[in-house]
């Protein structure tokens, strides 16, 4: 049995059910709640075309701080195409918006790399090469591992907390949400 308020925030999430009254993402998309992984999108509007002289530094960081990721501990796996990074891949109808998107094994995990390493120091030179934000432009939710979050999913999920603000669907690290597992206790 699910503790009385767990499910009612559960079911208030756009994720449509199996026709049991039980959550879609419970039964489908979970299956085994004790794997569960954290998944993060960041979008921005870069100053210039990638291959301009205002975007060089940004350009050549891009190997050092993807290997940085990819070292981390509890990284899991990171948007790319063939190129080797994300900078070609297509977010939205604007070719100056870019996305980043990753797999990590917990919040805590993803908190390192970002704050705790060399990415911080990238992080904090942002504004040579992004415009400055008017609304969210990450966020951060719960996927079963193994499962690989596709660009149509992370731009549903930034919309969702750009409209709700932090719920279980979508959240920031200001305003984490627990594993589901963490969040279900069964009796």
């Amino acid at each position: 049995m699910i503790v009385s308020g767990a499910w009612d925030a559960l079911v208030r999430e756009p994720q449509g059910t199996n026709g049991r009254d039980t959550p879609k993402w419970i039964t489908s998309e979970c299956g085994n709640l004790r794997n569960m992984h954290l998944a993060q999108v960041n979008i921005g509007r870069i100053l210039a075309p990638m291959d301009s002289p205002v975007m060089a530094g940004f350009k050549a960081n891009l190997d050092p701080i993807n290997a940085l990721a990819e070292a981390a501990p509890g990284f899991v796996w990171r948007l790319q195409s063939d190129s080797g990074n994300a900078t070609d891949i297509v977010y939205s109808e604007d070719p100056f918006e870019l996305v980043n998107m990753s797999v990590w094994e917990s919040i805590e995990s993803l908190r390192g790399y970002v704050y705790k390493s060399h990415h911080l120091e990238f992080f904090k030179r942002r504004a040579e090469w992004f415009e400055k934000a008017t609304q969210p432009t990450y966020a951060l939710w719960w996927i079963q591992a193994g499962h690989i979050p596709t660009v149509a999913e992370a731009n549903n999920r930034l919309d969702h907390y750009r409209k709700h603000g932090a719920t279980q669907y979508s959240f920031w690290f200001s305003q984490p949400f627990p594993k589901p597992l963490e969040e279900l206790l069964y009796t």
